[in-house]
């Protein structure tokens, strides 16, 4: 999947836990866990909106678009 995410690092920088983030933010740990190892289909923006209230950052520092290793080039 090209979209990288990044939440494990805000988490890591605001020293805070899966269990607190999903707290606070108003979503299940085991949703936020989908979210944050980037198997998510989508996300909708009052979550992202809230994730980054939260861990006081900005979009882009949760979501970054990485090309697609295409096999054979």
């Amino acid at each position: 999947m090209p979209i990288a995410v990044d939440i494990d690092v805000m988490l890591a920088r605001r020293k805070m836990s899966v269990g607190e983030l999903a707290d606070r933010v108003g979503i299940t740990p085991a949703n936020l866990a989908v979210l944050k190892n980037g198997r998510a289909k989508a996300v909708r923006f009052a979550t992202l909106a809230a994730l980054c209230e939260v861990l006081e950052c900005q979009p882009g520092d949760l979501l970054r678009w990485e090309a697609e290793d295409i096999a054979g080039e």
